[in-house]
């Protein structure tokens, strides 16, 4: 799908979106690292989580919540979520003419650069870890790794409701880490762009001996790379600044990704879907 965009498409956007608040870590990751950079955000918190949806139907809202991206200029699409990185991209390739990069390629390459052990954890959502990206990631670029990995789905419901530090949290969290933690895993994948929400939380129940890997700030550098790649890297003296849509009303989004991210968030934006 081609969209026409301004001569200069160095001055368009660099398009975002998740599901939720997740993908903000990933936005502010990019607003440090670009500053000239203008980023428009689309949370799809109508539809929030992609989790534990089919392949077809995450398939569907990527490739909707994309052209909403499109729509506004968008010269670069980033997916700021897991389950959309795992199950849409190949898609999303397919249909838009723009460069599309994924959060599950950065993070996987960090983890084989961070792993002594070769033994390598990864959580995220239900549909993210059985679609396995991580493990063919991970083994592509060193098929001597073990990667051992555990969906977690009660983790995203929480920290949407900004229980980062909560005993229920950390309960919960050393339900899900037990197991990896039994095979003596050095390195732990946060494979949700959620996650590092809870980065705290994460570490006490993973233990000094685990390093987190999460793929936001690495996702920020491959897009940088892409940008100069294509030569849609923003002038060097244009000021960028962040532009946030959702598709559904939501005061706690603001609250948290506000204070967790440190973030000045001015006007909202709302962007209709299709419901289911």
């Amino acid at each position: 799908m081609e969209t026409e965009t301004r001569p200069d498409s160095r001055l368009d956007p660099i398009g975002v979106f998740d599901s939720g608040i997740g993908g903000l870590t990933v936005a502010a990751a990019l607003s440090r690292l670009l500053p000239s950079e203008t980023i428009f955000y689309i949370g799809d918190t109508a539809r929030v989580p992609y989790g534990g949806k089919s392949r077809k139907t995450v398939e569907r809202y990527s490739v909707e919540i994309g052209g909403l991206l499109l729509a506004e200029q968008a010269k670069i699409i980033v997916v700021a979520c897991n389950t959309a990185s795992a199950l849409a991209v190949p898609r999303l390739k397919q249909i838009f003419n723009v460069p599309i990069q994924d959060v599950v390629a950065p993070g996987a390459a960090v983890a084989v650069r961070t792993t002594r052990s070769k033994r390598v954890g990864v959580v995220g959502t239900r549909a993210t870890i059985a679609s396995g990206a991580y493990e063919r990631a991970i083994q592509a670029l060193d098929p001597t790794i073990e990667v051992f990995s555990a969906p977690c789905p009660l983790l995203v419901p929480l920290i949407e409701e900004g229980m980062f530090n909560d005993s229920i949290t950390d309960q919960v969290l050393a339900r899900y880490l037990q197991p990896l933690l039994e095979q003596s895993i050095d390195t732990l994948v946060l494979g949700c762009t959620h996650y590092p929400l809870a980065r705290q939380a994460i570490a006490r129940a993973a233990g000094e001996n685990v390093t987190l890997v999460d793929s936001a700030e690495n996702c920020a550098l491959a897009v940088q790379a892409l940008l100069k790649a294509n030569s849609l890297a923003a002038p060097s003296d244009q000021l960028g600044h962040l532009n946030v849509a959702l598709t559904d009303a939501t005061e706690g989004f603001l609250r948290t990704a506000e204070r967790a991210l440190n973030l000045q968030i001015g006007d909202v934006e709302l962007r209709s879907v299709q419901a289911g």
